[in-house]
């Protein structure tokens, strides 16, 4: 899983890290949890530390299948078409999870929840328009201690009991994640190996509205279904190739914290990308994805989530030998 933290609660040992580019080293950048565990791996470990193995073989992983599907692994090729054909429709199924006392989330707040997310990803907080929007197609309240108390505990067996729907449904569930971790998501490569923990969870003070300062604008969920639809965080491998592998996301040393007005970690060009959604700033710092997350999120979409996505059609135009150009937003 991949989770969101509160960067208000770091020590500030921690906060201090940001220092010179050249004295920060991929592994001294953070012990919180920032990174995602695919599934079946040891769930008594830190539950997010994705290391750069990983993020290279998930990239891996979806260039060959667009290629396989497309004949050509370029996401601008495979873009053109698909954005003809109109937006990415996602249902949701929003599973709020109560100890009966807290945690009630009304229907309505879930459809605030939902308004949150396609005013993100709409692009009318600021950002790019990824094409993607999203319906409310079900509402349910569990009442079970265990699960809300520790949802990350009992992930399998709650997500086994509730989870509806297949590869391209958004299985929402809010619980009591914790006031650090925020949330926590699957990335749409692991599917194909665990359908039945295929989803994403937020702690329900997260939700627009909710009790955590800073927090409260419903942007934890924005973020975790970023992962949910392919994204990693902007300051994926730090200063180090291929970042997160966006090419119009500029390279980050760390994570951002609260809302500065603007950073520069890294001797690549460009700015940290502190606004983006996919960072960890604060609720009132985000506001925008990017053309180039955009594209990554389509092409994911395309790859693992598309529904008879195995009958796809190659793009005009393209051929096996497309190979060579790799994934067109890779740096």
């Amino acid at each position: 899983m991949n989770g969101r933290v509160r960067t208000d609660s770091w020590p500030i040992s921690l906060l201090s890290a940001v220092q010179p580019v050249q004295t920060v080293r991929p592994a001294q950048l953070v012990q919180a949890p920032l990174w995602g565990r695919p599934p079946g791996r040891d769930e008594t470990r830190d539950p997010d530390d994705l290391d750069r193995a990983q993020t290279l073989s998930m990239l891996d992983d979806l260039r060959r299948t667009l290629t396989g599907l497309f004949g050509t692994a370029d996401e601008r090729v495979i873009d053109t078409p698909r954005r003809r054909a109109g937006r990415i429709r996602v249902p949701v199924r929003f599973h709020a999870i109560t100890d009966g006392r807290r945690g009630r989330v009304s229907r309505a707040a879930a459809r605030r929840q939902i308004a949150t997310l396609n005013a993100a990803y709409g692009g009318r907080t600021g950002g790019a328009d990824t094409g993607v929007s999203f319906r409310l197609v079900s509402f349910e309240v569990t009442r079970n201690r265990a699960w809300f108390r520790q949802p990350q505990r009992h992930e399998r067996a709650m997500k086994g009991r509730l989870r509806r729907g297949g590869r391209g449904t958004l299985n929402l569930f809010s619980a009591a994640v914790g006031s650090d971790v925020l949330g926590f998501s699957t990335f749409p490569q692991w599917y194909r190996r665990a359908p039945g923990k295929d989803g994403v969870v937020v702690d329900h003070r997260s939700l627009r509205g909710g009790a955590f300062e800073h927090y409260d604008r419903g942007y934890t969920a924005v973020h975790e279904i970023g992962h949910w639809l392919g994204l990693f965080h902007t300051f994926e491998n730090g200063c180090q190739a291929p970042g997160d592998a966006v090419a119009d996301t500029p390279y980050e040393a760390v994570p951002t914290e609260g809302c500065p007005g603007s950073r520069d970690t890294c001797p690549q060009s460009g700015a940290d990308p502190v606004h983006n959604f996919m960072n960890y700033g604060w609720d009132d710092c985000m506001r925008e994805f990017t053309p180039g997350q955009g594209r990554r999120i389509r092409a994911a979409w395309a790859a693992f989530r598309a529904p008879g996505r195995g009958s796809a059609r190659r793009p005009e135009g393209a051929s096996r030998h497309d190979l060579s150009v790799g994934l067109g937003s890779l740096r």
